[in-house]
Protein backbone atom coordinates (compact mmCIF):
# COMPACT_ATOMS: atom_id res chain seq x y z
CA UNK A 1 0.00 0.00 0.00
CA UNK A 2 1.04 3.60 -0.29
CA UNK A 3 0.87 6.59 1.58
CA UNK A 4 -1.46 9.60 1.01
CA UNK A 5 -0.49 11.72 -2.64
CA UNK A 6 -0.83 14.65 0.03
CA UNK A 7 1.74 13.62 1.58
CA UNK A 8 3.98 14.64 -1.65
CA UNK A 9 3.36 18.25 -0.88
CA UNK A 10 3.12 18.71 2.40
CA UNK A 11 6.41 16.92 3.07
CA UNK A 12 7.74 19.08 0.60
CA UNK A 13 6.56 22.14 2.15
CA UNK A 14 8.22 20.61 5.76
CA UNK A 15 11.62 20.35 4.51
CA UNK A 16 10.89 24.45 2.72
CA UNK A 17 10.07 25.56 6.61
CA UNK A 18 12.95 23.30 8.04
CA UNK A 19 15.73 25.28 5.90
CA UNK A 20 13.46 28.74 5.10
CA UNK A 21 15.87 30.34 7.64
CA UNK A 22 19.06 29.63 6.58
CA UNK A 23 18.06 31.09 3.23
CA UNK A 24 16.59 33.98 4.73
CA UNK A 25 19.76 34.96 6.45
CA UNK A 26 22.09 33.93 3.23
CA UNK A 27 20.19 35.85 0.97
CA UNK A 28 19.59 39.06 3.70
CA UNK A 29 23.60 38.83 4.27
CA UNK A 30 24.11 39.16 0.69
CA UNK A 31 21.74 41.83 -1.19
CA UNK A 32 24.01 41.11 -4.19
CA UNK A 33 21.73 38.09 -4.02
CA UNK A 34 18.91 39.96 -5.09
CA UNK A 35 16.99 40.72 -1.19
CA UNK A 36 13.56 39.87 -0.89
CA UNK A 37 13.12 38.74 -4.69
CA UNK A 38 16.28 36.44 -4.23
CA UNK A 39 14.85 35.14 -1.42
CA UNK A 40 11.14 34.16 -3.15
CA UNK A 41 13.63 32.51 -5.85
CA UNK A 42 15.17 30.42 -3.60
CA UNK A 43 12.15 29.19 -1.74
CA UNK A 44 10.45 28.75 -5.00
CA UNK A 45 13.23 26.79 -6.08
CA UNK A 46 13.83 24.55 -3.36
CA UNK A 47 10.05 23.71 -2.95
CA UNK A 48 10.05 22.35 -6.54
CA UNK A 49 13.17 20.34 -5.94
CA UNK A 50 11.97 18.59 -2.60
CA UNK A 51 8.78 18.09 -4.54
CA UNK A 52 10.56 16.38 -7.13
CA UNK A 53 12.57 14.37 -4.19
CA UNK A 54 9.18 13.22 -2.20
CA UNK A 55 7.48 12.73 -5.21
CA UNK A 56 10.18 9.39 -5.97
CA UNK A 57 9.80 8.68 -2.11
CA UNK A 58 6.20 8.32 -2.40
CA UNK A 59 6.65 6.02 -5.42
CA UNK A 60 9.83 3.66 -3.61
CA UNK A 61 7.75 3.79 -0.32
CA UNK A 62 5.31 0.79 0.55
CA UNK A 63 3.95 -0.67 3.48
CA UNK A 64 1.45 -4.26 4.08
CA UNK A 65 0.26 -5.53 6.90
CA UNK A 66 0.21 -9.32 7.15
CA UNK A 67 -1.45 -11.52 10.10
CA UNK A 68 2.24 -11.40 12.10
CA UNK A 69 4.68 -8.21 10.73
CA UNK A 70 3.90 -4.79 9.06
CA UNK A 71 6.20 -4.59 6.24
CA UNK A 72 7.69 -1.95 5.05
CA UNK A 73 9.95 -0.58 2.29
CA UNK A 74 11.12 2.66 1.77
CA UNK A 75 14.30 4.58 0.61
CA UNK A 76 15.53 6.91 -2.76
CA UNK A 77 18.81 6.12 -3.23
CA UNK A 78 19.17 2.92 -1.19
CA UNK A 79 16.36 0.46 -0.19
CA UNK A 80 15.66 -0.54 3.50
CA UNK A 81 12.91 -3.20 4.04
CA UNK A 82 11.85 -3.83 7.18
CA UNK A 83 9.20 -6.37 9.10
CA UNK A 84 8.07 -5.43 12.21
CA UNK A 85 6.66 -8.54 14.20
CA UNK A 86 2.80 -7.52 14.97
CA UNK A 87 3.42 -9.43 18.22
CA UNK A 88 6.25 -7.06 19.71
CA UNK A 89 4.12 -3.65 18.66
CA UNK A 90 3.65 -1.56 21.77
CA UNK A 91 2.23 0.72 21.42
CA UNK A 92 0.43 2.70 18.04
CA UNK A 93 -0.26 6.33 18.26
CA UNK A 94 -1.47 8.85 15.68
CA UNK A 95 -0.99 12.47 15.75
CA UNK A 96 -2.47 15.67 13.14
CA UNK A 97 -1.50 19.11 13.39
CA UNK A 98 -3.77 21.77 12.16
CA UNK A 99 -2.66 21.24 8.76
CA UNK A 100 -2.98 18.13 8.56
CA UNK A 101 -6.23 17.64 10.05
CA UNK A 102 -7.43 20.58 7.24
CA UNK A 103 -5.93 18.21 4.45
CA UNK A 104 -7.41 14.80 6.22
CA UNK A 105 -3.19 12.90 6.70
CA UNK A 106 -2.11 12.18 9.99
CA UNK A 107 1.28 10.29 11.01
CA UNK A 108 1.77 6.85 12.83
CA UNK A 109 3.94 6.36 15.15
CA UNK A 110 4.68 2.25 16.09
CA UNK A 111 6.73 2.03 19.49
CA UNK A 112 8.19 -1.94 20.01
CA UNK A 113 9.02 -3.44 22.97
CA UNK A 114 12.86 -2.38 24.48
CA UNK A 115 12.24 0.65 21.59
CA UNK A 116 14.47 3.67 23.33
CA UNK A 117 12.66 5.95 19.88
CA UNK A 118 10.10 5.46 17.21
CA UNK A 119 10.27 1.83 15.48
CA UNK A 120 8.48 3.02 12.40
CA UNK A 121 6.89 6.22 10.97
CA UNK A 122 4.38 6.35 8.34
CA UNK A 123 4.29 9.38 6.85
CA UNK A 124 1.65 10.78 6.18
CA UNK A 125 -1.50 8.84 4.87
CA UNK A 126 -5.14 9.35 5.15
CA UNK A 127 -6.76 9.91 8.64
CA UNK A 128 -9.37 7.13 8.05
CA UNK A 129 -6.77 5.00 7.16
CA UNK A 130 -4.25 5.29 10.01
CA UNK A 131 -7.49 4.23 12.41
CA UNK A 132 -8.00 1.21 10.34
CA UNK A 133 -4.31 0.47 10.94
CA UNK A 134 -4.46 1.04 14.78
CA UNK A 135 -7.59 -0.74 14.85
CA UNK A 136 -6.23 -3.85 13.04
CA UNK A 137 -3.01 -3.83 14.47
CA UNK A 138 -5.07 -3.66 17.93
CA UNK A 139 -7.01 -6.72 16.87
CA UNK A 140 -4.23 -8.93 15.05
CA UNK A 141 -2.31 -8.30 18.81
CA UNK A 142 -5.14 -9.88 20.09
CA UNK A 143 -4.40 -12.92 18.01
CA UNK A 144 -7.95 -12.71 16.07
CA UNK A 145 -7.32 -13.27 12.96
CA UNK A 146 -10.39 -14.10 11.50
CA UNK A 147 -13.07 -10.75 11.58
CA UNK A 148 -15.60 -12.46 12.88
CA UNK A 149 -13.68 -13.03 16.35
CA UNK A 150 -11.65 -10.07 15.85
CA UNK A 151 -14.62 -7.18 16.04
CA UNK A 152 -13.62 -5.09 19.17
CA UNK A 153 -16.29 -4.28 21.85
CA UNK A 154 -17.78 -0.86 21.72
CA UNK A 155 -15.37 1.73 23.52
CA UNK A 156 -15.97 2.60 27.36
CA UNK A 157 -15.18 6.03 28.28
CA UNK A 158 -13.09 5.79 31.33
CA UNK A 159 -12.21 9.55 31.92
CA UNK A 160 -12.54 13.23 30.04
CA UNK A 161 -10.93 16.69 31.08
CA UNK A 162 -12.94 19.28 32.09
CA UNK A 163 -12.69 22.87 32.10
CA UNK A 164 -11.65 23.18 35.65
CA UNK A 165 -9.20 20.24 35.51
CA UNK A 166 -7.55 22.08 32.49
CA UNK A 167 -6.97 25.81 34.17
CA UNK A 168 -5.68 23.72 37.53
CA UNK A 169 -3.91 21.29 35.39
CA UNK A 170 -1.90 24.78 34.24
CA UNK A 171 -1.56 26.30 37.37
CA UNK A 172 -0.56 22.71 39.15
CA UNK A 173 1.90 21.75 36.72
CA UNK A 174 3.87 25.47 36.89
CA UNK A 175 7.15 24.63 35.50
CA UNK A 176 9.99 25.91 38.07
CA UNK A 177 12.27 26.71 34.85
CA UNK A 178 9.31 29.17 33.38
CA UNK A 179 9.51 31.09 36.80
CA UNK A 180 13.77 31.26 36.30
CA UNK A 181 12.85 32.86 32.87
CA UNK A 182 10.33 35.23 33.72
CA UNK A 183 12.98 36.00 36.63
CA UNK A 184 15.58 36.83 34.30
CA UNK A 185 12.99 39.30 32.08
CA UNK A 186 11.84 41.10 35.32
CA UNK A 187 14.98 41.40 36.76
CA UNK A 188 15.72 43.63 33.54
CA UNK A 189 12.69 46.00 33.95
CA UNK A 190 12.38 46.19 37.91
CA UNK A 191 15.92 48.49 38.35
CA UNK A 192 14.16 51.34 36.11
CA UNK A 193 11.14 51.05 38.24
CA UNK A 194 12.95 51.79 41.20
CA UNK A 195 14.85 54.15 39.75
CA UNK A 196 10.98 56.14 39.89
CA UNK A 197 11.18 56.23 43.62
CA UNK A 198 13.42 59.08 45.91
CA UNK A 199 14.22 56.78 48.47
CA UNK A 200 15.89 53.30 46.85
CA UNK A 201 14.58 51.13 50.33
CA UNK A 202 10.97 52.33 49.84
CA UNK A 203 11.53 51.42 45.80
CA UNK A 204 12.89 47.80 46.45
CA UNK A 205 9.99 47.40 49.32
CA UNK A 206 6.99 48.07 46.25
CA UNK A 207 8.69 46.00 43.41
CA UNK A 208 9.68 43.46 45.06
CA UNK A 209 6.37 42.06 45.55
CA UNK A 210 5.06 43.46 42.46
CA UNK A 211 7.76 41.77 40.88
CA UNK A 212 7.03 38.11 42.69
CA UNK A 213 3.56 38.27 41.82
CA UNK A 214 4.53 38.76 38.41
CA UNK A 215 6.98 36.29 38.21
CA UNK A 216 3.96 33.82 39.30
CA UNK A 217 1.27 35.30 37.16
CA UNK A 218 3.45 35.25 34.27
CA UNK A 219 4.12 31.76 35.11
CA UNK A 220 1.11 30.54 35.32
CA UNK A 221 -0.31 32.27 32.17
CA UNK A 222 1.97 30.38 30.04
CA UNK A 223 1.54 26.89 32.04
CA UNK A 224 -1.62 27.21 31.46
CA UNK A 225 -1.34 27.72 28.20
CA UNK A 226 1.05 24.91 27.94
CA UNK A 227 -1.21 22.41 29.20
CA UNK A 228 -4.79 23.86 27.31
CA UNK A 229 -2.75 23.00 24.07
CA UNK A 230 -1.24 19.75 25.06
CA UNK A 231 -4.39 18.14 27.04
CA UNK A 232 -7.56 19.89 25.59
CA UNK A 233 -10.02 17.73 24.55
CA UNK A 234 -8.40 14.07 26.86
CA UNK A 235 -10.13 11.32 27.05
CA UNK A 236 -9.41 8.33 28.21
CA UNK A 237 -11.36 5.10 27.07
CA UNK A 238 -11.23 1.26 27.38
CA UNK A 239 -11.50 -1.21 24.29
CA UNK A 240 -11.10 -4.78 24.58
CA UNK A 241 -7.69 -5.24 26.28
CA UNK A 242 -6.75 -1.56 25.79
CA UNK A 243 -6.53 1.87 27.02
CA UNK A 244 -7.62 4.52 24.24
CA UNK A 245 -6.64 8.17 24.74
CA UNK A 246 -6.66 11.39 22.61
CA UNK A 247 -5.60 14.78 23.30
CA UNK A 248 -4.24 18.42 22.05
CA UNK A 249 -5.73 21.30 20.49
CA UNK A 250 -3.28 22.24 17.64
CA UNK A 251 -1.10 18.95 17.23
CA UNK A 252 -4.06 16.17 18.13
CA UNK A 253 -2.52 12.89 19.41
CA UNK A 254 -4.79 9.72 19.80
CA UNK A 255 -2.94 6.13 20.54
CA UNK A 256 -3.30 3.23 22.06
CA UNK A 257 -1.65 1.76 25.89
CA UNK A 258 -1.81 -2.02 25.76
CA UNK A 259 -3.33 -3.18 28.85
CA UNK A 260 -0.79 -6.38 28.92
CA UNK A 261 1.96 -4.41 28.13
CA UNK A 262 1.94 -2.07 31.37
CA UNK A 263 5.18 -2.45 33.42
CA UNK A 264 4.53 0.66 35.75
CA UNK A 265 2.25 3.00 37.36
CA UNK A 266 2.88 6.20 39.09
CA UNK A 267 0.38 8.39 40.80
CA UNK A 268 2.19 12.12 40.79
CA UNK A 269 0.99 14.65 43.11
CA UNK A 270 3.08 17.98 43.48
CA UNK A 271 2.72 20.01 46.48
CA UNK A 272 -0.04 22.47 44.93
CA UNK A 273 -1.99 19.08 43.96
CA UNK A 274 -1.78 17.70 47.40
CA UNK A 275 -2.97 20.74 48.74
CA UNK A 276 -5.93 20.88 46.82
CA UNK A 277 -6.63 16.80 46.86
CA UNK A 278 -5.66 16.16 43.21
CA UNK A 279 -3.00 14.21 41.43
CA UNK A 280 -2.26 12.42 37.82
CA UNK A 281 -1.78 9.26 36.64
CA UNK A 282 0.85 7.62 34.13
CA UNK A 283 1.87 4.53 32.89
CA UNK A 284 4.88 2.62 31.57
CA UNK A 285 5.38 0.18 29.03
CA UNK A 286 8.22 -1.43 27.17
CA UNK A 287 7.89 0.52 24.58
CA UNK A 288 7.94 4.24 24.74
CA UNK A 289 11.16 6.00 25.21
CA UNK A 290 11.94 7.28 29.03
CA UNK A 291 11.58 10.87 28.37
CA UNK A 292 8.06 10.32 25.86
CA UNK A 293 6.01 11.41 29.72
CA UNK A 294 3.17 13.37 27.43
CA UNK A 295 2.12 9.52 25.52
CA UNK A 296 2.17 7.58 28.90
CA UNK A 297 -0.07 10.01 31.05
CA UNK A 298 -3.53 8.27 31.47
CA UNK A 299 -5.18 11.12 33.45
CA UNK A 300 -3.05 14.46 33.41
CA UNK A 301 -5.03 15.93 36.33
CA UNK A 302 -8.37 14.63 38.59
CA UNK A 303 -9.04 13.83 41.89
CA UNK A 304 -7.10 12.04 43.63
CA UNK A 305 -9.44 9.59 44.58
CA UNK A 306 -10.90 8.84 41.53
CA UNK A 307 -6.96 8.68 40.12
CA UNK A 308 -6.73 5.75 42.80
CA UNK A 309 -9.40 4.21 41.39
CA UNK A 310 -8.96 4.05 37.92
CA UNK A 311 -5.59 2.70 38.95
CA UNK A 312 -7.03 0.47 40.78
CA UNK A 313 -9.01 -1.07 38.10
CA UNK A 314 -6.17 -1.52 35.84
CA UNK A 315 -4.26 -3.20 38.44
CA UNK A 316 -5.93 -4.60 41.05
CA UNK A 317 -3.72 -3.89 43.91
CA UNK A 318 -4.70 -3.76 47.23
CA UNK A 319 -5.56 -0.62 49.52
CA UNK A 320 -1.86 1.01 50.47
CA UNK A 321 -0.44 0.89 54.29
CA UNK A 322 3.10 2.32 53.56
CA UNK A 323 5.70 0.90 55.72
CA UNK A 324 8.41 4.40 56.85
CA UNK A 325 12.00 4.10 56.71
CA UNK A 326 13.22 4.20 60.63
CA UNK A 327 14.04 7.25 62.28
CA UNK A 328 17.70 7.32 61.94
CA UNK A 329 16.84 7.78 58.02
CA UNK A 330 15.78 11.46 58.74
CA UNK A 331 18.27 11.75 61.53
CA UNK A 332 20.92 11.32 58.27
CA UNK A 333 18.72 13.87 56.13
CA UNK A 334 18.72 16.09 59.01
CA UNK A 335 22.43 16.46 58.99
CA UNK A 336 22.81 16.77 55.59
CA UNK A 337 20.55 19.29 55.38
CA UNK A 338 22.26 21.04 57.90
CA UNK A 339 25.73 21.20 56.93
CA UNK A 340 24.50 23.01 53.77
CA UNK A 341 22.47 25.02 55.54
CA UNK A 342 25.63 26.00 57.66
CA UNK A 343 27.67 26.10 54.53
CA UNK A 344 25.29 28.97 53.44
CA UNK A 345 25.19 30.79 56.65
CA UNK A 346 28.86 30.72 56.75
CA UNK A 347 29.43 31.96 52.62
CA UNK A 348 27.50 34.81 53.50
CA UNK A 349 29.28 36.26 56.63
CA UNK A 350 32.21 35.81 55.05
CA UNK A 351 30.62 37.76 51.93
CA UNK A 352 29.48 40.59 54.52
CA UNK A 353 33.10 40.80 56.31
CA UNK A 354 35.13 40.40 53.81
CA UNK A 355 33.78 42.04 50.64
CA UNK A 356 32.41 45.50 49.98
CA UNK A 357 28.98 43.79 49.98
CA UNK A 358 27.12 44.50 53.32
CA UNK A 359 23.94 42.69 53.91
CA UNK A 360 22.09 41.14 56.66
CA UNK A 361 23.83 37.65 56.59
CA UNK A 362 22.19 36.57 59.84
CA UNK A 363 18.85 36.38 57.94
CA UNK A 364 20.64 32.81 56.80
CA UNK A 365 20.20 31.50 60.58
CA UNK A 366 16.53 30.64 59.04
CA UNK A 367 18.21 28.13 57.30
CA UNK A 368 18.95 25.75 60.14
CA UNK A 369 15.94 25.63 61.30
CA UNK A 370 14.15 24.91 57.67
CA UNK A 371 17.15 22.21 57.52
CA UNK A 372 15.21 20.45 59.92
CA UNK A 373 11.79 20.63 58.66
CA UNK A 374 12.83 19.77 55.19
CA UNK A 375 14.59 16.54 56.56
CA UNK A 376 11.19 15.52 58.46
CA UNK A 377 9.33 16.30 55.19
CA UNK A 378 11.65 14.07 53.24
CA UNK A 379 11.38 10.83 55.65
CA UNK A 380 7.54 11.71 56.19
CA UNK A 381 6.81 11.36 52.33
CA UNK A 382 8.90 8.24 51.70
CA UNK A 383 7.68 4.46 52.45
CA UNK A 384 7.10 1.06 50.69
CA UNK A 385 4.28 -1.58 50.63
CA UNK A 386 4.35 -5.32 49.66
CA UNK A 387 1.71 -6.94 48.28
CA UNK A 388 0.59 -10.37 47.42
CA UNK A 389 0.82 -9.03 44.01
CA UNK A 390 2.28 -6.08 43.66
CA UNK A 391 5.53 -3.63 45.31
CA UNK A 392 4.27 -0.16 46.15
CA UNK A 393 6.83 2.55 46.45
CA UNK A 394 6.89 5.71 47.31
CA UNK A 395 9.37 9.10 47.51
CA UNK A 396 9.46 12.62 46.96
CA UNK A 397 8.21 15.45 48.49
CA UNK A 398 7.74 18.90 46.46
CA UNK A 399 6.79 15.77 43.53
CA UNK A 400 5.91 12.66 45.36
CA UNK A 401 5.46 9.91 43.78
CA UNK A 402 4.06 6.11 44.06
CA UNK A 403 5.23 3.72 41.76
CA UNK A 404 2.69 0.14 41.48
CA UNK A 405 4.75 -2.87 40.35
CA UNK A 406 3.42 -5.89 39.47
CA UNK A 407 5.86 -8.37 40.54
CA UNK A 408 5.93 -10.12 37.05
CA UNK A 409 7.40 -7.18 35.46
CA UNK A 410 10.27 -6.99 37.14
CA UNK A 411 13.48 -7.21 35.71
CA UNK A 412 15.97 -6.41 38.19
CA UNK A 413 16.17 -5.86 41.96
CA UNK A 414 19.09 -4.62 44.12
CA UNK A 415 19.69 -3.58 47.13
CA UNK A 416 22.53 -1.19 47.58
CA UNK A 417 24.37 1.01 49.88
CA UNK A 418 26.29 4.70 50.14
CA UNK A 419 29.58 4.98 52.16
CA UNK A 420 27.20 7.36 54.81
CA UNK A 421 24.61 4.96 54.80
CA UNK A 422 26.23 2.14 55.37
CA UNK A 423 27.33 3.99 59.30
CA UNK A 424 23.69 4.00 59.86
CA UNK A 425 22.83 0.73 58.97
CA UNK A 426 20.64 1.61 56.15
CA UNK A 427 20.43 0.64 52.19
CA UNK A 428 18.05 1.43 49.34
CA UNK A 429 15.83 -1.31 47.31
CA UNK A 430 16.07 -0.83 43.62
CA UNK A 431 12.90 -2.37 41.70
CA UNK A 432 13.77 -2.00 37.81
CA UNK A 433 11.36 -2.86 34.97
CA UNK A 434 11.61 -2.59 31.13
CA UNK A 435 9.57 0.45 31.30
CA UNK A 436 12.13 2.47 33.64
CA UNK A 437 15.31 4.49 33.01
CA UNK A 438 17.36 2.03 33.75
CA UNK A 439 18.83 1.49 37.30
CA UNK A 440 19.87 5.09 38.00
CA UNK A 441 16.96 7.61 37.01
CA UNK A 442 13.62 7.36 37.19
CA UNK A 443 13.35 3.53 38.54
CA UNK A 444 10.85 2.48 41.47
CA UNK A 445 13.22 2.62 44.57
CA UNK A 446 12.51 2.31 48.12
CA UNK A 447 15.15 4.74 50.10
CA UNK A 448 17.18 3.89 52.93
CA UNK A 449 15.09 1.34 54.99
CA UNK A 450 16.72 -0.87 57.34
CA UNK A 451 19.81 -2.63 55.94
CA UNK A 452 18.45 -6.27 57.15
CA UNK A 453 15.13 -5.13 55.54
CA UNK A 454 16.57 -4.33 52.33
CA UNK A 455 17.81 -7.79 52.17
CA UNK A 456 14.80 -9.46 52.91
CA UNK A 457 12.57 -7.37 50.75
CA UNK A 458 15.01 -7.96 47.59
CA UNK A 459 14.86 -11.74 48.50
CA UNK A 460 11.21 -11.18 49.20
CA UNK A 461 10.20 -9.45 45.72
CA UNK A 462 13.00 -12.05 43.50
CA UNK A 463 10.66 -15.13 44.98
CA UNK A 464 7.28 -13.82 43.88
CA UNK A 465 8.46 -12.67 40.90
CA UNK A 466 9.57 -16.37 40.28
CA UNK A 467 6.24 -17.20 41.33
CA UNK A 468 3.94 -14.65 39.60
CA UNK A 469 5.95 -15.63 36.23
CA UNK A 470 5.43 -19.58 36.34
CA UNK A 471 1.59 -18.88 37.16
CA UNK A 472 1.12 -16.38 33.97
CA UNK A 473 2.79 -18.92 31.93
CA UNK A 474 0.26 -21.57 33.16
CA UNK A 475 -2.40 -19.21 32.99
CA UNK A 476 -1.12 -18.64 29.22
CA UNK A 477 -0.98 -22.86 28.31
CA UNK A 478 -4.79 -23.34 29.67
CA UNK A 479 -5.76 -20.73 27.37
CA UNK A 480 -3.63 -21.83 24.72
CA UNK A 481 -5.37 -25.55 25.32
CA UNK A 482 -8.99 -24.32 25.67
CA UNK A 483 -8.38 -22.04 22.13
CA UNK A 484 -7.26 -25.60 20.54
CA UNK A 485 -10.61 -27.47 21.83
CA UNK A 486 -12.49 -25.07 21.04
CA UNK A 487 -10.99 -25.14 17.20
CA UNK A 488 -11.62 -29.06 17.26
CA UNK A 489 -15.05 -28.69 19.02
CA UNK A 490 -16.33 -26.26 15.68
CA UNK A 491 -14.21 -27.93 12.86
CA UNK A 492 -16.64 -29.88 10.65
CA UNK A 493 -16.70 -33.51 10.70
CA UNK A 494 -15.88 -35.72 7.93
CA UNK A 495 -18.98 -37.92 7.32
CA UNK A 496 -16.50 -40.51 5.67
Amino acid sequence: MKLDPLSIPFRAGESVVRLAWVLVFALVGSPALGGASGIGVAVVGWFVVALAYQLVYYQRFEYELSDDTLDIASGVVSRRNREIPIGRVQNVDISRNVVQRALGIAQINLETAGGSSTEASLRYVGFEEAKRLQSEIGRLKRGAVSTETGDPEPERELFAVTRKELVLLGVVGLDLRLLSIVTVLLSVISPSLRERFADPLVGLAVTAPLAAVAVVGIAALISGAIALTSYYGFRLARQNDELLYERGLLQRFSGTIPLGKIQTLRISENFIARRLGYASLAVETAGYAANDEGSQSAIPLAERGRVVDLARSIEAFEGIEFERPPKRARERYAVRYSIVAALAVAAAFAADRYTGLTFAWYVALALLPLALVGAHLKWLNLGYDVQPGYVVLREGFWTRTTAVVPYYRVQTVLDSQTVFQRRRGLASLVVDTAGSSGLTNRQPRALDIDADRADNLRETVADRLQTAVQRRRSDRRRERLRSIEAELDDAPVDPA
